[in-house]
C-alpha cells in the first residue's frame, strides 16, 4: 500500500506552495502530526494558512465498529487561513494538532457540519476556542488514491466564538455559515468579534 502522506504533501504544495515553517507534535498512542505553516507574500494583511499533515495516514473509523478498516474510510487534512500579523496565530499549530489527532484518540469522524472545541483559545488572546468544519474542494481540492482508499479531502476550519458555537448547535451550521455571510464577516480576521445572534 502507498505511503499516503507524501502524496498529501504534494498536493499541498502545488495548491499552496512551499511552506515556511513546520512543526510536529506526538501523542501517546497516535502517529506524528506535522502542521505545516504557508505565508503570504510577506505584506502585512496578507493570508497565512496552516495545513496538517499525518491526520490522513489512517482512514477515520465509525465510532460505532466493532474493528476499525485499516483501508477503507473517509481520510481528510485541516486546514486553517488567518490574516497575518493581527495576533500571534503560530501559537495555533498545537491546537491544530490536537484536532487532527481527535479521530486516532476519540475514534471520531470529522466531516463537514461539524465542530470541534480545544477548550483554550486557539492562540494567545483568541477569541475563539472551537472551529467549524467547512466544505472541502475550494483551496485545496481532494486528492484521489487508488482503490478501494478514500480520497483525502482537505477541510477548512473556521473558527468560532463560544456564543456562535452555541447558536450553532441549536440552528445548525447552514444557519451560522449565512448569518455570517448576511453579516459580510471576515472569517480570517484572528481577533474579530462574534456575529450578532439575535
Amino acid at each position: 500500500m502507498a505511503d499516503v502522506l507524501p502524496l498529501v504533501e504534494a498536493r499541498l504544495h502545488s495548491a499552496l506552495g512551499e511552506p515556511d515553517a513546520r512543526a510536529a507534535v506526538t501523542f501517546l498512542g497516535t502517529d506524528r502530526i506535522e502542521v505545516l505553516r504557508f505565508s503570504a507574500s510577506g505584506q502585512e494583511g496578507g493570508v497565512v494558512r496552516y495545513a496538517t499533515l499525518g491526520m490522513s495516514a489512517q482512514p477515520m473509523a465509525d465510532p460505532a465498529a466493532v474493528l476499525a478498516d485499516p483501508v477503507k474510510g473517509p481520510r481528510a487534512e485541516l486546514l486553517l487561513s488567518v490574516r497575518a500579523g493581527a495576533a500571534d496565530t503560530d501559537k495555533v499549530l498545537r491546537p491544530l494538532a490536537v484536532l487532527a489527532a481527535s479521530p486516532q484518540v476519540e475514534g471520531v469522524i470529522v466531516a463537514p457540519g461539524a465542530s470541534l472545541d480545544v477548550g483554550e483559545p486557539l492562540w494567545p488572546g483568541a477569541p475563539f476556542t472551537s472551529v467549524l468544519v467547512a466544505e472541502p474542494g475550494g483551496l485545496v481540492e481532494d486528492l484521489e488514491l487508488d482503490a478501494p482508499l478514500d480520497p483525502v479531502r482537505f477541510l477548512p476550519l473556521l473558527p468560532m466564538t463560544p456564543n456562535e458555537a452555541a447558536w450553532k448547535r441549536v440552528h445548525g451550521a447552514p444557519a451560522l455559515q449565512e448569518r455570517w455571510l448576511n453579516h459580510g464577516t471576515d472569517l480570517r480576521d484572528p481577533s474579530r468579534r462574534s456575529v450578532p445572534l439575535d
